[in-house]
């Protein structure tokens, strides 16, 4: 068990989140930015779990078959796309529904905080969009989310922090209503 050591991985990656959130126009949102994984059933869950390379929620998932921590945060935290599913009274499903730009954006940022934190010093701005298309058919995401999120990784890639942060100030000045 190693509390300390997940203790100072989550409150890096919330502080690099919080960071990202300003530059990208939406820092109070960022200062509520993964707070559950604080609680109790996340925090200690996963200082069991830790390993420093990886979510402790995928050595959990080994372990148990499944994550207690992930299921609470998932349920908690609007900024994943987990989050975003509902039942659709046409087809009797639960599918994945549309998520608020001001959430995408937080699910941007928040990825590229988790990279960094992962991948320390082998971050570059192509491991966020590497990491998405990886799990490309392996996770339910509406279509329109999905490409959006892919859209800014990509200009991530290509164009750098700087470029793309100013690119999401000014989309989200011109798409209050997305």
């Amino acid at each position: 068990m190693h509390p300390w050591k997940h203790f100072r991985t989550v409150t890096h990656h919330r502080h690099l989140v919080i960071r990202h959130c300003f530059k990208a126009g939406i820092g109070w949102q960022g200062l509520s930015h993964d707070l559950s994984k604080y609680s109790p059933v996340e925090f200690w869950t996963s200082a069991v779990h830790y390993q420093g390379t990886r979510s402790p929620n995928d050595h959990e998932r080994e372990v148990r078959g499944y994550s207690r921590s992930w299921l609470h945060h998932k349920g908690r935290n609007k900024h994943h796309h987990e989050y975003w599913t509902d039942y659709n009274m046409k087809t009797h499903q639960v599918e994945p529904v549309k998520m608020p730009l001001k959430y995408v954006i937080e699910m941007f940022c928040d990825r590229i905080a988790a990279c960094k934190t992962y991948q320390g010093e082998n971050y570059t701005d192509a491991k966020p969009l590497e990491y998405f298309n990886r799990g490309i058919g392996k996770h339910v995401m509406h279509a329109e989310t999905g490409e959006f999120l892919k859209k800014l990784l990509t200009m991530l890639a290509d164009e750098g922090e700087d470029r793309t942060f100013a690119w999401i100030r000014q989309y989200r000045r011109e798409h209050r209503d997305y």
